[in-house]
């Protein structure tokens, strides 16, 4: 496991000069002074597996910071397969670092365990930050009507499609579901041998966009007892219409029943597909893989059934301060200063993903970029969280989305049967005591 010392400083000038550069003045003003850091030590817990290596980025960070308090910290990566446990073991011994990178899905379960600091009265004492945060990572990061998630990056799904292909057709990029049918029959028309838009049928976060984009929800709380809308009308309608793209118009192939989001990639760089929803983190990938896809891949917002934007599940992380922390108010300068101003840009540039405050996508949100642009709006307009539950991760790793998909796809049940069935065991799992 690889450790690296730092030093670091509170936001002070640094931060203020990163943040005015970002966005031409117009990100949050720090309000809060300088934090004194002399002969104190932060312990920081960042995720390794999904991120490049970031030993130039943490040397910035040092020179920086050590020039204002000269407070340690000590950064230690920790692989995301071993994150959840390492966790659970130091919430149950109060061996918790100070702050630590936290999937969005998981800072509900550990504010529910009573491990995470409020980070309300931070956010408030920032000049403008509340109204800065990307909305679907603060809602994934608010639990029981407060902020424990400071959003520092995200991903968002969105059509990602061969823009030779709709070249050589006369197509547009969709922008109803009316759109991606038209498209998907004069592709199959073309070429019977290549998908138009194949469903996977393990991928779970490939489904909600439909439910949302037809007026659905995946599960509502009230006073504390959630309730799925799987099955309802309007989910069922958006759910219909996604599986009736390999079911009836023959988009898909049998074999993508079982996909998951990796064999769809695969597909892709394989040149056998022309639409499929995919990451904003997808695109280089895909031209790696295939360097005859450079220049001929596009990307567009997912339409709700009559245009607009429908929501796309934001995967992501927040930092998060635990509540056995020494230090909170450096702990946040630490938080702060890593989640935004151009700190935040440079992270997110050399992982791929997008900052999770609104003024430091100004970039992403004016580029002309194919691959760049309709992702950050999908982001900042269209993104959307899983319910915030501490047991929604049960509901994962039961496989109730997937289930119900491939029992559609395999024809082993109807839409109605099957998300009646998804709603019932959702709904039991998400109000299932601990």
């Amino acid at each position: 496991m690889h450790k690296r010392i730092l030093s670091v400083a509170a936001l002070g000038v640094v931060a203020t000069l990163g943040l005015a550069a970002c966005s031409g003045g117009s990100a949050p003003a720090a309000s809060n002074g300088p934090v004194d850091g002399k002969g104190k030590t932060l312990n920081v817990w960042i995720m390794k597996g999904t991120n490049p290596d970031a030993t130039a980025f943490y040397d910035k960070v040092e020179k920086a910071f050590t020039k204002e308090t000269g407070a340690t910290v000590k950064i230690e990566e920790v692989q995301w397969a071993d994150a959840h446990d390492r966790f659970t073991t130091a919430m149950a011994g109060g061996t918790t670092p100070d702050v630590a990178e936290v999937g969005t899905t998981w800072t509900p379960e550990f504010a529910d365990a009573g491990a995470l600091l409020e980070l309300d009265k931070y956010i408030d004492g920032e000049k403008g930050l509340k109204d800065d945060l990307v909305a679907g990572l603060k809602t994934a990061g608010t639990y029981d009507g407060h902020l424990y998630g400071m959003p520092w990056y995200a991903g968002v799904r969105s059509i990602v499609y061969r823009t030779d292909v709709f070249d050589k057709l006369g197509l547009k990029a969709p922008t109803s579901w009316d759109d991606i049918v038209k498209a998907g029959d004069a592709i199959k028309a073309a070429d019977p041998n290549m998908l138009a838009f194949p469903v996977p049928g393990a991928a779970e976060f490939q489904v909600y966009p439909w439910v949302w984009g037809a007026g659905g929800e995946i599960a509502t709380d009230k006073k504390g007892t959630w309730t799925s809308g799987m099955d309802s009308a309007k989910s069922q309608e958006g759910i219909q219409f996604y599986t009736d793209l390999a079911t009836k118009h023959g988009f898909s192939s049998a074999g993508a029943t079982t996909w998951k989001e990796t064999d769809l990639k695969d597909a892709f760089s394989q040149g056998n597909v022309a639409m499929m929803l995919s990451g904003s983190w997808t695109p280089n990938a895909l031209i790696q893989a295939n360097p005859d896809l450079k220049g001929k891949i596009g990307a567009a917002v997912i339409p709700g059934k009559d245009g607009g934007i429908a929501p796309s599940v934001l995967g992501g992380s927040h930092l998060s301060i635990f509540n056995t922390t020494k230090n909170p108010d450096l702990a946040w300068a630490f938080t702060k200063m890593m989640t935004t101003g151009d700190l935040a840009k440079e992270w997110a540039s050399q992982t791929g993903y997008f900052p999770g405050v609104q003024s430091a996508m100004k970039d992403a949100l004016s580029s002309t970029d194919p691959l760049v642009a309709p992702f950050a709006k999908q982001m900042v307009d269209g993104g959307g969280s899983v319910p915030v539950s501490p047991n929604f991760g049960a509901v994962q790793a039961k496989k109730t989305t997937n289930s119900m998909m491939q029992s559609i796809l395999s024809g082993q049940k109807d839409v109605a049967t099957a998300t009646k069935d998804a709603a019932k065991e959702m709904t039991d799992l998400l109000n299932q005591k601990k």
